[in-house]
């Protein structure tokens, strides 16, 4: 096909399907209607000679030709991109921006007071939106816009530019007084007495269900919550013990109701990363933003890891 017939539009949409892997999605993300966002993979169909997207589930799934396309188009349009939006001269102390961040609940509680603290100092303007989204839609929210910066341990999380900001594994957190304490040695508790624990757990945190899983463990879950901001008051009134970060949970050891171990378990050491889309990688504002969080939080993992058995 000759170029000069290509409608732009129809490659965003392209790029949108393929990062979604859904045509109703996409259409979503772009703000158009799902028969628009159909008629224009048809067009798009027509030009290439090729289906380019094939049902699968409950979406789509791309074509041998639309996956050696997709690159290409993203770079094209990530060039455009830089090129349309030409960096104005950007002051962090006068700007005005809303900035839009995934964090989960436990990410804001870790991440957001610091954040916040730096921006108050050096660009007191902006505004900040936390947002939480399904892991599966961080990726396209990134290209879109909707998103301009993700924060946590986001394995699910594809196609980005990603830096790790620290280190972290999970620990379990009970009661002081616990009974099973009563059999604690000078290296922890064993395995043996972990396994007589019941335990809490946040339901959308599926690394430590499979922590549990792999222990054998899964039999003596006992409550599922939403968020794991409200555990401590539980654990803290009850004898059930919870899988949590340890970055989260030394804290509230340290207040001293509560007893942090740290047994050596399956899964458990994981790297939280800030994510960005490629196709903002060069804007002036989101840089100068992703220097200040990678500066306040980046190196602070060698101390993190150097722990005593439980």
């Amino acid at each position: 096909m000759n170029i000069k017939d290509l409608d732009l539009n129809l490659l965003r949409l392209f790029d949108a399907v393929w990062r979604a892997r859904s045509v109703s999605l996409a259409a979503r993300q772009l703000g158009l209607s799902q028969p628009a966002a159909s008629q224009g993979l048809t067009r798009l169909r027509h030009a290439l000679g090729d289906a380019l997207f094939e049902r699968s589930g409950t979406g789509v799934r791309p074509t041998p030709r639309a996956d050696r396309l997709a690159q290409a188009v993203q770079n094209a349009l990530a060039t455009l991109e830089e090129a349309l939006n030409a960096p104005e001269d950007f002051d962090p102390l006068t700007t005005q921006r809303l900035l839009r961040m995934h964090l989960s609940d436990i990410g804001e509680a870790r991440f957001l007071p610091d954040i916040v603290s730096a921006l108050q100092t050096r660009a007191p303007g902006i505004r900040l939106a936390a947002l939480s989204l399904p892991h599966q839609h961080i990726s396209a929210a990134l290209d879109s816009g909707q998103l301009d910066l993700a924060i946590g341990y986001l394995p699910e999380v594809a196609h980005t530019q990603q830096t790790p900001l620290l280190e972290d594994r999970y620990v379990v957190l009970l009661r002081k007084g616990h009974p099973v304490l009563q059999h604690k040695g000078q290296k922890g508790l064993s395995l043996q007495a972990l396994a007589k624990l019941e335990f809490a757990a946040v339901r959308t945190h599926a690394d430590t269900l499979r922590i549990l899983e792999r222990m054998h463990w899964q039999h003596q879950l006992r409550l599922t919550v939403s968020h794991f901001l409200s555990l401590p008051a539980i654990v803290r009134g009850s004898d059930l013990a919870v899988l949590m970060p340890r970055n989260f949970a030394q804290s509230f050891a340290a207040a001293g109701e509560l007893e942090m171990l740290e047994p050596e378990l399956p899964l458990q050491d994981f790297t939280v990363s800030l994510h960005w889309s490629v196709r903002f990688d060069k804007d002036p504002c989101l840089r100068w933003l992703r220097q200040n969080v990678m500066c306040n939080f980046t190196g602070a993992t060698a101390a993190q890891r150097n722990r005593s058995p439980g």
